[in-house]
């Protein structure tokens, strides 16, 4: 009975459907974390400062360090053990990644309700918190992302994968809206009952979803390896793949990656999106309460927050130009958006409130969904290193996980900087509650009105000059970015060849 029952949700739902269903799962969890966990320990548990920056800092160094860490005890067997047929080793692969993420998944779930009950001293528990659940959503947005770049080559399969994606991501963010009727600073039980029943949709959705996966794709690991079996005995001599080669290892392989270029320039460029994106999360509601509390009602600000988290998944117009002009392109119209409407608002002025409603939201769906596109770019450099390097099977979670590690810093520079800034601009300290009105520094003028208050300007020059300096740093380095246009379809039409290339000399019958 399980079985026909399985097999039936099998035939109803595709490959790709699956697989962004998994985002699902990640994304009603991952978007009540960002928008809380730093106002729950600052307001609810009182965290003092300097265990507040303590926590922040060690998890710096570990968010950096688990990324490549857990990708190379991915994908090491890929690089230390030449395989011979490719097709059946990225069946494998595949089915390797699924089994970690019905394992890591569950835990990854029950890691985020550890946030929202005190078990500990809010330092310690603070600190513990957050390197569990990175470390959990590491190994599963890793595999996840790794499968991306394994389950397809081409940019329109690709694409497809990734739509179904922001779709589920986007069912996911109206965990957003839920949210905001449940927080209560004063009365936490109702906020710790409504995480209860999130985490235990997203365990149950985990162990579903990628059992189904993994059936799937034993069956056809078994198709796959019983036609290796036929053609090896018609085959003669050895196929290309089936050669001994020197195993890569891991100072091989940071050589070879110190010498891609593309690489260097896409982190480069990355490096500032994570920053920025993290400092939307983490400021978004600083900014609605000294910016537009004043002006909207709450069932407005709910609206806001809700569409600043849905709208980025839904980057349908989006992939339909990428698909047209090519992801490079699109990536930087959006930089230069940014640029544009961060200047606008900024000649603009604190007076417009429905302007500073537009921007706000504005702001932070660009962003997003800028991050959105960037692991297709991520997969095309998968494809680069698999060409360059000769590779027997992509290492596609060791390089996600490269580039996290060089990225992930930004994550955590965010909410240290943004208060930094907080606090020089306006003498507004988060954890004293106690803001010294006169201690705005000298900046450029803008149109504020009568009275303004330094916290309401203070916040709006960080609204509009962290933008603006993102940007122009991202479009130097994109400019550098050389894998697009014929470039990227040669690469392409390599990895192609090469992974059907195998076992081609068969006698005729």
């Amino acid at each position: 009975m399980g079985r026909s029952v399985c097999g039936c949700w099998q035939r109803i739902f595709s490959t790709s459907v699956l697989y962004g269903s998994l985002a699902l799962f990640v994304s009603i969890l991952h978007n009540v974390f960002l928008l809380y966990y730093v106002d729950t320990f600052v307001s609810v548990y009182k965290i003092d400062k300097v265990s507040f920056w303590v926590g922040e800092t060690v998890f710096l160094i570990w968010n950096s360090l688990n990324d490549p860490l857990f990708g190379w005890l991915s994908d090491r067997s890929i690089l230390s053990s030449p395989q011979a047929g490719s097709q059946v080793v990225s069946t494998e692969v595949v089915l390797k990644r699924l089994q970690v993420l019905s394992r890591n998944g569950p835990l990854f779930a029950l890691s985020f309700l550890a946030f929202w009950v005190a078990w500990a001293r809010p330092g310690l528990q603070f600190l513990v918190c957050l390197c569990l659940y990175d470390g959990f959503l590491t190994m599963v947005d890793l595999n996840h992302s790794a499968l991306l770049a394994d389950l397809a080559v081409s940019a329109s399969d690709r694409t497809r994968l990734n739509f179904h994606c922001s779709v589920f991501s986007a069912l996911g963010s109206f965990s957003v809206f839920l949210s905001y009727s449940f927080w209560d600073k004063e009365d936490f039980f109702s906020f710790r009952l409504f995480c209860v029943v999130l985490a235990a949709f997203s365990m149950l959705g985990f162990i579903l979803v990628s059992r189904l996966l993994q059936r799937r794709f034993e069956n056809e690991a078994r198709l796959r390896q019983e036609e290796a079996l036929l053609l090896k005995e018609l085959s003669v001599g050895h196929a290309p793949f089936t050669q001994q080669e020197k195993p890569v290892t891991i100072r091989e392989y940071l050589r070879q990656l110190s010498k891609h270029r593309n690489f260097m320039w896409f982190v480069s460029m990355n490096l500032v999106q994570v920053f920025h994106c993290h400092f939307n999360n983490n400021f978004f509601p600083l900014f609605l309460e000294h910016l537009l509390s004043d002006s909207i009602s709450a069932s407005t600000g709910s609206i806001l927050l809700g569409i600043s988290y849905i709208a980025p998944h839904l980057n349908m117009y989006f992939l339909t130009l990428c698909q047209r002009y090519g992801v490079y392109e699109v990536i930087r119209w959006l930089f230069m958006l940014k640029l544009g409407l961060s200047v606008a608002m900024l000649l603009a002025g604190t007076d417009h409130i429905y302007l500073l409603c537009i921007f706000i939201a504005s702001n932070r769906v660009f962003t997003e969904g800028t991050c959105k596109l960037l692991k297709l770019v991520i997969s095309d450099l998968v494809d680069e290193d698999f060409v360059l390097n000769r590779r027997q099977q992509a290492a596609s979670a060791l390089l996600f996980g490269m580039v996290a590690l060089v990225t992930k810093p930004g994550q955590t520079l965010a909410p240290l900087i943004g208060t930094w800034l907080l606090c020089v601009y306006t003498g507004y300290d988060i954890f004293e509650r106690a803001p010294v009105k006169d201690s705005l520094v000298a900046v450029p003028a803008v149109a504020p009105g009568p009275g303004t208050p330094p916290l309401r300007l203070g916040c709006f020059y960080m609204l509009v000059f962290v933008p603006i300096t993102c940007a122009l740093l991202q479009l130097a380095s994109w400019s550098r970015f050389t894998l697009h246009g014929r470039k990227l379809q040669g690469i392409k039409t390599q990895r192609q060849g090469a992974q059907h290339g195998h076992l081609i000399d068969v006698k005729a019958i």
